[in-house]
């Protein structure tokens, strides 16, 4: 070999070995959510409840005490917790009378779920009814609104049932959509076995 070639092998040699480390960034993620295997459930039938539903096995139900730190108004008012993903169902009911009449309280439904329509990019509405005669309308919220899932049922004469399912974190629609995913399935199986008394 000449002089020639072992400078240039060299150069070479130094070339390549002095090249800075490029740092590549990775790409955006989020935390992986742990969902049960499998929607087992349980039949919710607390005694002097003027309703009864299936709830996932792996939920919490709790009775809401307290709203806006002041007593909550209606004793048949429930949370619904999902422990695992981070999840609350917010479970609303009042008797239809004089005072709370079937129309204000559908009328209030409709403000409380269009006022997501800040954050919206969309509503779809679905109407349902079950075999044991209750009705209602199940709302899918699109983007980054606070409450993905929210719904009503009522027999339209004495019971009238919202709910609505919130998580403990800033509202991202791509984070949540294995949990909401995952949760609607839930809420379905609730509708479907809704039952007032």
């Amino acid at each position: 070999m000449g002089v020639r070639t072992w400078i240039l092998l060299v150069a070479v040699c130094f070339a390549c070995s002095c090249r800075p480390t490029v740092y590549t960034p990775k790409p955006s993620g989020y935390f992986r959510l742990d969902t049960p295997a499998a929607h087992t459930y349980q039949v919710f039938d607390m005694p002097g409840y003027p309703f009864t539903f299936d709830y996932p096995t792996y939920c919490v139900i709790e009775k809401d005490t307290a709203f806006f730190r002041e007593k909550a108004d209606n004793p048949y008012w429930l949370n619904i917790s999902f422990p695992s993903l981070g999840g609350m169902l917010n479970i609303t009911y009042k008797a239809i009378n004089s005072k709370e009449t079937f129309d204000k309280m559908m009328s209030d439904s409709y403000y409380l779920t269009n006022y997501h329509n800040k954050k919206a990019s969309y509503i779809d509405n679905t109407e349902f009814r079950n075999s044991s005669g209750v009705s209602g309308i199940l709302y899918k919220v699109g983007g980054n609104a606070a409450s993905r899932y929210q719904f009503i049922a009522t027999d339209s004469t004495k019971h009238f049932l919202r709910g609505a399912l919130y998580f403990n974190t800033t509202p991202n629609a791509d984070s949540l959509l294995p949990a909401n995913d995952f949760i609607s399935a839930d809420i379905e199986r609730m509708l479907v076995s809704l039952k007032f008394r």
